[in-house]
């Protein structure tokens, strides 16, 4: 069976790299595996390089963690959530970082807008989960629908949008004659 070592174990992307992963290799099972490793960035990243850099350093700690026979047969996964403020205002997405046989891709979901009162709590000090939490009256919805589920009136939420994130940064794997160096 392929194996997924995704590095995190929230459910929602766990389910994310397990659902994209499957559908991308077009197999009917897959093992996803949720390793708990430090991301080396804020608990909140702030701009695209924090998060950008925070999804990468969470595979290498899977790959550091994984025995010689995983990090040569196994796909690793990371997806790293972050905020930053862009030309059009504050806004919340995420990276994502796949490693398979010494080949790496890293690509970026879309971005949700956030609410300027938002992104200054944000500013402040505080994690976008919670936030959204006391905003609306939720418990736990960064394991859930997430803030965008929220602000999308449940039309998309976080693993969807972490899904569509995967399988675009798979294009490398799916075509490797294409990204040949």
């Amino acid at each position: 069976m392929t194996v997924c070592i995704v590095g995190s174990k929230n459910p929602v992307k766990l389910n994310a790299a397990r659902s994209s992963l499957s559908l991308s290799l077009d197999l009917p099972a897959l093992e996803a595996i949720g390793m708990n490793v430090p991301s080396g960035v804020p608990e909140q990243p702030m701009n695209s390089a924090e998060t950008r850099q925070g999804a990468i350093n969470r595979v290498k700690a899977c790959i550091a963690q994984a025995d010689e026979t995983s990090r040569e047969q196994d796909w690793f996964i990371a997806i790293e959530g972050g905020v930053d403020m862009f030309e059009d205002g504050p806004a919340t997405f995420a990276f994502v970082a796949i490693y398979h046989k010494n080949q790496w891709s890293v690509g970026r979901s879309a971005n949700l807008p956030l609410p300027p009162s938002v992104f200054s709590a944000l500013q402040a000090g505080e994690e976008l989960g919670p936030l959204m939490d006391k905003l609306f009256n939720t418990d736990n919805i960064k394991q859930k629908g997430g803030a965008i589920g929220l602000l999308t009136n449940h039309l998309a939420t976080r693993q969807s949008v972490y899904e569509l994130a995967i399988l675009l940064a798979m294009a490398k794997f799916n075509h490797p004659n294409l990204f040949a160096d």
